[in-house]
């Protein structure tokens, strides 16, 4: 006899609390082996592939792509046993069976225990399974189904819209009841596009824009008087105000959620401007001789010469050796314990801009790096931010912050620190401007360099000394060997 495990979801980590299926690596019927990635999906920080910690059948899947589901939802349901093999083979669903919760058979099925591969490996301790109370707009939480065997009647689709359904509503994440309680939706009048009928957070989003397309249309349809309410009709100019959050004067402009990567960045963002007290210095400078410096070193042939240096990878050499004279820049402030604590590595972040929005790659251990190393992991972490594959671990635990905005064409910016580091450099273009060289004007290449700080961690003496050291080696490289 089968055993149906439900994998659910798992804790992915650095706070995530919910995550969007991308696309299904496996289908209902297929066998999987243990640990082999079963859905891709996109967190605030990264697209990671969950592995199933069970091997068999997948007998269901819950949420078709697009959809958002917070850790501890359920992800699909696996047949473990020989019997549930048997039964794929011939082209039959397995045996139903009640699910398990993720770990609660974990080592009677032989499964792994992971959970997701480089997070947590140990099986999760059993527990009972929950019963969930009922919600007050879809009424008791319905019994997830399996799919019907081979041969038997096919499950009923979802009630159009115009007749409310009688009973539970086809619902399964929190997420979307909750979304259409903000609305004023009844779920039970919609149609899922789900499997099975199942409601999805398309489906109340796309509610939501058919109503803000008709304002004078009401959420409820009106109830035609009956006998025992003769005396009130119907007032024909005062219709009755929808159900809605878009008032008639209410901006009716495309409409983008906060959530995943933008959501996150908002959060951050805002909480930095927040609880930071920031302030902002900058200089120009010259950087014809690291520029002339960088191509001399890119130009060497014979034994001495290496991968080709890139201008970031110089300008993070010189944070690294402006934060050994200046480690105050390089902390942290504990606010619980009202602290500040001084950060012996330095894990140098990087502003990456993707089609996913704004990341910040963090370079691990960059001042045991020279240039030539700095270049490569920028060059690899670069490459995994835009095809979206940076994991978790490569998106956090930043101590200071490198910002090359010089590369959409701008000379100057005032950064906002990435919370809970202490400041970010700011890097405008390098562009031929007239300067003073020698007593005498010339063309050379110039850069603004801004430094935004934490004014807690250190006054802008500190924050002056330390932003002069990094235009003095800009301008003279040579500075930069004395550290070396």
């Amino acid at each position: 006899m089968a055993q149906v495990l439900e994998f659910k979801l798992p804790d992915l980590g650095e706070g995530l609390t919910e995550a969007t299926i991308v696309s299904w690596l496996v289908s209902v019927g297929d066998v999987v082996a243990v640990d082999q990635p079963v859905v891709e999906v996109e967190t605030a920080k990264a697209m990671v592939e969950v592995p199933c910690p069970y091997g068999g059948v997948v007998t269901a899947r819950f949420g078709d792509e697009g959809t958002e589901l917070p850790v501890g939802a359920a992800l699909l349901t696996v047949a473990v046993g020989a019997e549930g093999a048997g039964a794929a083979a011939g082209g039959a669903a397995p045996a139903a069976a009640a699910p398990v919760q993720n770990g609660a058979a974990g080592e009677k099925s032989g499964a792994s225990g992971n959970v997701l591969v480089g997070y947590g490996t140990s099986a999760a301790p059993a527990r009972r399974r929950r019963v969930r109370p009922a919600v007050a707009t879809g009424g008791a939480v319905p019994e997830r189904r399996e799919p019907p065997r081979a041969g038997s009647a096919a499950v009923p689709t979802a009630v159009p819209a115009a007749e409310p359904v009688a009973g539970p509503v086809a619902v399964i994440s929190p997420l979307v009841r909750r979304l259409a309680r903000e609305h004023g939706l009844d779920l039970s009048r919609l149609t899922g596009s789900g499997r099975d009928g199942l409601i999805l957070r398309s489906d109340v989003e796309r509610a939501v824009t058919e109503r803000s397309a008709t304002p004078t249309a009401t959420t409820v349809p009106a109830t035609p008087a009956t006998p025992a309410t003769p005396a009130t009709p119907a007032t024909p100019a005062t219709p009755a105000t929808p159900v809605t959050p878009t008032a008639p004067n209410a901006p009716q402009g495309h409409r983008t959620p906060l959530r995943g990567i933008r959501g996150t960045i908002a959060d951050k963002l805002s909480r930095s401007r927040t609880e930071i007290p920031d302030a902002t210095c900058w200089v120009d400078a010259d950087a014809t001789e690291l520029l002339l410096a960088r191509a001399a070193m890119n130009a060497a042939t014979g034994p001495s010469a290496g991968p080709k240096i890139s201008v970031l990878a110089l300008l993070a050499r010189i944070c690294t050796a402006a934060l050994a004279r200046y480690p105050e820049l390089n902390a942290t402030v504990d606010t619980a314990r009202r602290e500040i604590v001084r950060l012996d590595e330095v894990h140098l972040g990087f502003a990456a801009q993707t089609e996913r929005g704004l990341v910040v790659p963090v370079v691990r251990d960059a001042h045991t790096r020279g240039a030539e190393s700095l270049s490569a992991e920028f060059a690899r972490l670069t490459d995994k931010a835009r095809t979206g594959t940076l994991t978790p671990a490569e998106l956090t635990g930043g101590t200071f912050t490198l910002n090359n905005y010089g590369v959409f064409g701008v000379d100057g910016s005032t950064p906002i620190i990435n919370h809970p580091e202490a400041a970010m450099l700011g890097v405008g273009r390098i562009a031929a401007k007239p300067w003073v060289h020698g007593g005498e004007l010339a063309v050379r290449q110039v850069v603004q360099l801004s430094l935004t700080f934490d004014h807690r961690v250190c006054d802008g003496g500190t924050a002056g000394g330390f932003l002069r050291y990094v235009a003095d080696c800009v301008e003279q490289p040579a500075v930069l060997l004395r550290t070396l």
